[in-house]
């Protein structure tokens, strides 16, 4: 805060100027070294890739994925077809068709379900809409 300490540090030295002027740095990038480290794991090749079977639902997805692997129309077509005929729709039916492990598969018809769409009948519909609503006040 003091008024010499500020003098001191603006004002410019030409003695260190001039030493200034004489450095020269030269700066080199290292060798790149190639690391082999057996731990890590780099893609040898492409990934296989197989074509979707879509049917009719084809302009709403992906057309090729890797192998192993289904599209989300793929899953849903196939969650429905098992849920709709589970006798022929097997894991191992499944698991040959898309390419995928049948542990995979097992958990995938496991844990997900499609939904189900309910239409009440329409003479529900009609008690409902027969019953007058209270107002609030």
């Amino acid at each position: 805060d003091s008024p010499e300490i500020k003098e001191e540090v603006l004002r410019k030295d030409d003695r260190f100027l001039t030493l200034l002027k004489d450095v020269y740095v030269e700066s080199r990038d290292p060798p790149a070294q190639v690391k082999d480290r057996g731990d890590e794991h780099l893609p040898s090749k492409q990934q296989e890739k197989r074509l979707t079977k879509l049917g009719h639902l084809e302009a709403l997805d992906v057309k090729k994925v890797p192998k192993g692997k289904i599209s989300l129309v793929e899953a849903l077509t196939l969650l429905n077809n098992h849920k709709l005929q589970p006798q022929i729709w097997t894991a191992e039916k499944i698991a040959a068709e898309y390419s995928l492990e049948l542990k995979e598969v097992n958990s995938l018809l496991e844990f997900f379900i499609p939904f189900t769409v309910l239409e009440f009948p329409k003479e529900t519909k009609k008690a409902l809409t027969g019953h007058k609503p209270k107002q609030l006040t």
